[in-house]
């Protein structure tokens, strides 16, 4: 393999490699909480919203006490609405409002609120895994990519996640299209920021253009 992939690769991870879930103020880790928080941002970008919206109301809602699917129950309807309108998340307020209630309420009844037992359920099958994160209200197969682009960082067995999104970011930039070829050129440890940055040259050209012209 030619070098010039690998400056592209480190180049990309320079410019856009921040992941979602630490833009959203989201220390992300294995635990209970943190894996909710990233389940909420996920819920929040997989409708047709600019992703800095669906960040900034990730953070609202946390700020707000909804961090845990308990918490987010504890808060009533009117003040997820309200910790939603703030982020000016505001076109699927009142729906993304009862869809967070529901979820929680699914997540406590299946998995007494602990997504690792979500994981643990799906017994190392990637397939499995997001079938059963698609049954979450409004997260759908959108959503589940996003969780599990960022979740590889702390789920190896995700491990290299790079979906359609994030392989059209990579042809944006001259990267290899296929996701075996691409993970070649980082660092395990490196792959969710590299999902999300592939994911933000996907949407922004002019990201893109800053990446292959340096």
């Amino acid at each position: 393999m030619s070098k010039e992939p690998e400056r592209i690769a480190e180049r990309l991870l320079d410019v856009a490699g921040t992941t979602y879930a630490s833009e959203a103020g989201i220390k992300l880790a294995d635990t209970p909480a943190a894996l909710y928080r990233l389940l909420v941002l996920s819920v929040l970008l997989s409708t047709r919203i600019k992703a800095d919206l669906a960040v900034a109301a990730t953070r609202e809602l946390v700020k707000a006490g909804a961090g845990t699917p308990r918490k987010m129950l504890d808060t009533s309807w009117q003040e997820r609405v309200d910790a939603l309108g703030r982020a000016h998340y505001v076109r699927y307020d009142e729906s993304t409002a009862t869809a967070l209630g529901e979820g929680a309420r699914l997540l406590l009844d299946e998995y007494k609120g602990d997504l690792r037992r979500l994981r643990e359920r799906a017994s190392g099958d990637v397939g499995e895994l997001r079938n059963l994160l698609c049954e979450l209200p409004r997260l759908g197969a959108v959503g589940a990519d996003i969780f599990c682009r960022e979740a590889q960082q702390v789920w190896p067995e995700l491990r290299p996640y790079l979906d359609r999104k994030a392989t059209s970011g990579a042809g944006r930039i001259g990267l290899p299209e296929k996701p075996s070829e691409l993970a070649k050129l980082v660092k395990d440890a490196d792959l969710a920021r590299f999902s999300a940055a592939l994911v933000r040259v996907a949407l922004d050209k002019k990201l893109a253009a800053r990446v292959t012209t340096s």
